[in-house]
């Protein structure tokens, strides 16, 4: 992991990828080439639109699907309420409890007599009935960690003849992901994948695509964007292309080098680093291993003293749902993690030697 940690400047202390990722260098000298054309008077319009196709491309590697298959997006919310508005009248959509808001809220207040049935995560498989038109479920836990049973909910939701709609926010990047297991997945990309806010993508496969409306059609959906500037927009892309909306180009200038990096990376390599740091640090606080590793890290925090001592000690951290939460990504190190256990009280301090220290 030293070559990849070496693509960004910082991280020592930074134990909150899962609220938000660091900007890799080539993120950086790309957004600030970007904004320093456009103070000149030459913005680069045909380069931020090459940089959308860029990161759409890499993106399709990450989550290995078909790059027909792939839209962009902004925001959760607004890629989930794409689907939402593809429920029939009065079916039902089955939820994790406490999963996260972006997912969920688009399903319970689109009426229409749409009903969103929540169980606990590990019910999910066991929960489908004739009646669930619609399984959706973030992959990694945002406020637990917990890794859900991917293949075991797709598999029941065959059985069901249900569609399934999986959140990879808080999954791609250090998470081995198969997009094409899932009728439709959608991830922000300002997490794990290290990208500007603002880029968003969403998949669709070949079953739920026809039950989709582009209820959000615009310019950019055009089969040809550029000659669909104007009244009804034209023909329609005939792809996932369909569903795009238009970019935020400055955020995909910036997108596309950190999902090229994260496409080129070793996953399985990334995986091993980032849940094998969390496991030190559960190791050191005496928390059990979980069935299915994670990078994530959370234990009960209902004061915020665990959170306030981590800031105390320069640690970047963050509280969600009662819990602490730390997160491990490419850019940490055991020194992070013991220097987290010592600011929780759980270890000796730890002493950097500068010379040796992150040179990212």
């Amino acid at each position: 992991m030293t070559a990849l940690a070496s693509l960004f400047a910082g991280g020592r202390d930074y134990l909150a990828a899962c609220t938000v990722g660091l900007p890799s260098r080539a993120t950086v000298r790309a957004a600030h080439a970007d904004l320093k054309a456009a103070a000149s008077g030459r913005p680069d319009v045909a380069a931020a639109t090459r940089a959308v196709e860029d990161a759409r491309a890499a993106y399709a590697r990450i989550v290995r699907s078909p790059i027909g298959e792939v839209a962009i997006a902004s925001q959760t919310s607004v890629m989930v309420s794409l689907i939402a508005a593809a429920v029939p009248d009065g079916a039902e959509v089955l939820c994790p409890e406490g999963d996260f808001a972006s997912l969920v809220a688009p399903f319970a207040h689109a009426g229409r007599g749409i009903r969103v049935r929540e169980v606990a995560l590990a019910d999910l498989p066991h929960a489908m009935t004739t009646d669930t038109w619609l399984v959706a479920f973030s992959l990694v836990q945002s406020a637990t960690g917990e890794v859900a049973d991917a293949a075991g909910i797709a598999a029941a939701a065959a059985r069901a003849g249900a569609f399934t709609l999986c959140d990879l926010t808080q999954a791609a990047g250090w998470l081995p992901v198969d997009a094409t297991m899932f009728d439709a997945t959608v991830c922000h990309a300002y997490k794990w994948l290290c990208c500007p806010r603002g880029v968003g993508f969403l998949t669709v496969g070949p079953a739920l695509s026809p039950h989709l409306r582009p209820v959000q059609a615009g310019w950019y959906s055009g089969d040809d964007p550029w000659s669909s500037c104007y009244g009804t927009g034209g023909t329609l892309a005939p792809d996932a292309r369909r569903f795009d909306v238009s970019p935020a180009w400055q955020a995909f200038v910036g997108a596309a080098p950190a999902l090229e990096m994260f496409a080129d990376a070793d996953i399985t390599e990334l995986y091993a680093h980032a849940t094998g740091l969390a496991a030190r640090f559960r190791t050191g606080i005496g928390l059990a291993q979980p069935l299915r590793p994670s990078a994530i890290v959370t234990w009960p925090d209902a004061t915020g003293e665990a959170l306030a001592q981590l800031t105390a000690h320069g640690i970047t951290a963050s509280g969600r749902a009662g819990r602490a939460r730390v997160a491990f990504h490419v850019f940490n190190d055991e020194a992070d993690v013991d220097r987290a256990l010592h600011a929780l009280g759980w270890g000796a301090p730890v002493v950097l030697d500068s010379a040796l220290d992150y040179a990212i």
